[in-house]
Parts: structure tokens; C-alpha cells; sequence
């Protein structure tokens, strides 16, 4: 539903949405005890096959270094310049894994309510960068003499590079909620979810000749952060039959920052990993058998990588077939985007989904497409 959830969120989603939506109304089905084990989720960007293109590259290299031993110097000079135009096309060239896991337990209650949740999210991104020495190098091993093919040293002498640079957040906290009376007789419902939080952030650039996977858990390129933090939340539902609700949550009250380490082997300037406070506000409107709502980001969440900002506007439906299965769809937009990410472009995002809850558990799979991304969801759980 376009990841929405600070309006509408069940009691199992409420602790990492909106805490306050745990003493909400719900649905009878649902109103006593909610778990989530696991969530699971995974999203995947690479336009320009960045990963292949550096296999291809080092198969390049290979191929040159055997043709330099063999004293092939037609078959090297055509190395130098099929391995000149990759690393040209390789420039810029960004790709992007994300992944998440989750899990919550909840008893809803407009008295007194109280959840637990655990998650964790990954986003690790490579990309290519040319050096302009390389283009002089390869030019001239392109025309070479038989000696200066016989000298070329590419392990040593090619400057392009490779680099990954990745950030994780994890999170476990308990949320609590009631719901308190207005003066007005209306219901206000109030939840705060305490939490301990860890920042990690990984950074690694290497020569496209010796760049290895093997190499991305090295120490020295990894940081760390630990920080007790807080979310809190507020809902209010209205109309003739309480159909409306309004939320609005604010994640991570206490701003946290985490430095990357300066790469090794070749040094590059370190990158700072902002998190909170994100606020957010939405609205939906719900029935027996549907959802409708709509949410914004009032701050802007910077961009650790080689990505957008992201200021999200999303909206979200749901249809529900008499509580035994549900058909979902969702489009947000990012109002941050600049159209010059330097990497993975944040635009537009469409989602979809379907639910089955047979007896009270519930199996959810949902669906993320745009110009530059997919990705996959799943979920597991129970509620009543």
C-alpha cells in the first residue's frame, strides 16, 4: 500500500508505523493479539548490470595479461582497447541491494496496550568510477610497441575503481499506547515506543584489478553506533461512525549520526549516516471492506549513498474479500528527488500486493516496481 501505515496500521505493524495505533479501534478479528514472524523484505536496482560489467572487466584483464605472456601483441593491443570502452561504460555505473527482517508481537488494548519489535535494514550499493589516467594508459597500450605491451603492469597501473558502501540500522523496542477521552467525548490515542538502536556503515574502494568480494567484511572499513532512541505517536479517529482517522508519528526523536570509516586500501572521504527525526502524517478512510489513505513525510531523510533524498507522498487501498483475503495496491512519490542522485534515481514508486487469512493467521505477499527498482515482500503471522 505504497508503504503506508501511520493511519492505517494493524496491531502487529503498529510498533515500527505508528505506536499510538495500537489502542485504535480495530477490526473484532484483530482487536486482541497480533504477531509477525517474520516480515521479510528485499529490493534490487542495477540498469547497467554493474556487477557483471566488473566481472567482465578483470575477464579483460585476464585475457590481456595471457595475451602479454604469449607474446600475442595483436591479441593485446585488442584487449587494451576492448578493456578502454569498459571502463569507460563502466563510469558512474551504480547498483543497489536492499533488505529487511522483522518481527512484532502485540496486545492491542484502548485501555492500556503494549507490543514488542525487533527489525533490521540493509542498503548496500557498488558503483564504478574511470580514471582519466586509464584513457591515456589503454590509448597507448591500444598502439603499443611489442615492449611496451611486454611492461604494461594493469595491476599496479589501472587507477578505475570499484567501490561499496553500505549502511544498516537495527532496532528492538517495546511500544506503548492508550487511548485518552476529550473533552469533547472524542478519543485521542497517544503511543511511545522506547527502542535501542544500532548504526553500522561499511565503505570499501578497490582498483577494478583487485577488486573481491571476499574483501567486504574487513574491519577497518566497517563503524558502528549504539543510542538509546524513542518514536512517538498520535491518532485520532472522526466522523459519524469513526471512519476517518488522522496520525502522525515521529521516528527517532533523538537524532543520531555515524561517520563511515576512511576506505582502505585507497582512502575516500568519509560519508555521514543521518537518522531521525523523520515525522510523518496521513490520513484513511476505512469500512467494512476497504481501505483508502494517504501519508506524507513533513522532513526530508538524507541520502547515505549514491541515491536521492526521500520526502515521501504515498497513497494506499486496500479491498478486503470478508477477511479471508485482501487485494492491495499503493503509488508514492519522492518529493526530494532531484533528477541528479549520482547513482540510483527515487521517483516514483508503484506497489501491490495480496493478503490470505484463513482461521486467523495470515500469509502477505506484496510487490515494489519503477523505472530503476523491484521488489519483494513477505509476511507471516496472526492476529485475533
Amino acid at each position: 500500500m505504497g508503504g503506508t501505515g501511520v493511519a492505517i496500521a494493524h496491531p502487529g505493524a503498529a510498533g515500527t508505523s505508528n505506536p499510538a495505533m495500537l489502542a485504535a479501534n480495530h477490526h473484532e478479528w484483530s482487536d486482541d493479539f497480533a504477531m509477525v514472524l517474520p516480515s521479510v523484505n528485499a529490493r534490487f536496482a542495477d540498469d547497467e548490470e554493474t556487477v557483471d560489467q566488473i566481472d567482465r572487466i578483470q575477464e579483460t584483464i585476464d585475457a590481456f595479461q595471457q595475451a602479454q605472456s604469449n607474446n600475442n601483441v595483436s591479441g593485446a593491443r585488442q584487449n587494451a582497447g576492448q578493456l578502454r570502452d569498459q571502463l569507460n561504460a563502466f563510469d558512474r555505473d551504480t547498483v543497489r541491494v536492499d533488505a529487511g527482517l522483522g518481527l512484532a508481537l502485540a496486545v492491542p488494548s484502548p485501555n492500556f496496550a503494549v507490543g514488542f519489535f525487533a527489525n533490521g535494514n540493509l542498503r548496500a550499493t557498488a558503483r564504478g568510477e574511470f580514471d582519466e589516467s586509464d584513457e591515456a594508459l589503454l590509448a597507448t597500450l591500444e598502439n603499443g610497441t611489442p615492449t611496451e605491451l611486454a611492461t604494461a603492469d594493469l595491476d599496479q597501473d589501472l587507477q578505475s575503481r570499484g567501490k561499496v558502501l553500505a549502511s544498516a540500522v537495527s532496532e528492538a523496542g517495546i511500544s506503548f499506547a492508550r487511548s485518552i477521552e476529550l473533552s469533547n467525548g472524542e478519543q485521542l490515542q497517544l503511543g511511545v515506543s522506547p527502542k535501542f538502536v544500532q548504526l553500522r556503515t561499511f565503505q570499501y574502494t578497490e582498483t577494478v584489478s583487485g577488486f573481491d568480494d571476499d574483501n567486504f567484511d574487513a574491519e577497518d572499513a566497517e563503524t558502528t553506533k549504539n543510542r538509546l532512541n524513542v518514536d512517538l505517536g498520535a491518532a485520532y479517529s472522526f466522523g459519524q461512525q469513526k471512519q476517518w482517522k488522522a496520525g502522525a508519528v515521529v521516528k527517532n526523536l533523538v537524532p543520531m549520526e555515524l561517520d563511515s570509516a576512511r576506505s582502505k586500501p585507497l582512502l575516500e572521504q568519509q560519508r555521514t549516516l543521518e537518522v531521525g527525526p523523520l515525522i510523518t502524517t496521513g490520513v484513511s478512510h476505512i469500512g467494512q471492506h476497504h481501505v483508502v489513505t494517504a501519508e506524507l513525510d513533513l522532513t526530508k531523510n538524507e541520502a547515505f549513498g549514491y541515491e536521492d533524498d526521500t520526502q515521501w507522498l504515498a497513497l494506499g487501498a486496500e479491498f478486503d474479500a470478508w477477511r479471508f483475503a485482501q487485494l492491495r495496491a499503493g503509488l508514492r512519490h519522492n518529493l526530494a528527488s532531484n533528477g541528479d542522485s549520482n547513482g540510483i534515481a527515487e521517483d516514483t514508486q508503484a506497489t501491490f500486493g495480496i493478503g490470505l487469512s484463513p482461521f486467523g493467521a495470515h500469509l502477505e505477499l506484496a510487490g515494489l516496481i519503477s523505472d530503476t527498482e523491484k521488489g519483494a515482500s513477505i509476511e507471516l503471522g496472526t492476529a485475533f
